[in-house]
């Protein structure tokens, strides 16, 4: 698997925000398929940090359906993997260096 597929995209969000400033914690969508220390080896050789640690979680996708003038719409909701890469000691990453 190619590095650049590994990881998908950095999630910026609130809560991700606070992890990254009080605990050094990164948070990335992944690719289904990728292990822990893909996403390890991925993330030190794309940005050039040290990796402490990595966590994956996966979610399901789940069956929605919502009520239009049609009638039902029924469909699925993607599933993903998410990881929480925990930096070492002094290391940062600074994505929005290129707005």
């Amino acid at each position: 698997m190619d590095l650049n597929d590994i990881i998908n995209f950095p999630l910026m969000t609130e809560s991700a925000s606070v992890m990254v400033e009080r605990d050094n914690k990164l948070i990335f969508i992944v690719n289904l398929k990728a292990g822990k220390s893909d996403v390890k080896k991925a993330v030190e050789e794309l940005y050039g940090v040290d990796v402490e640690s990595v966590n994956t979680m996966f979610y399901s996708g789940k069956n929605k359906s919502r009520f239009t003038k049609a009638g039902v719409i029924s469909g699925r909701t993607s599933a993903y993997k998410k990881a929480i890469v925990t930096l070492a000691k002094g290391e940062t990453i600074d994505f929005y260096s290129n707005i």
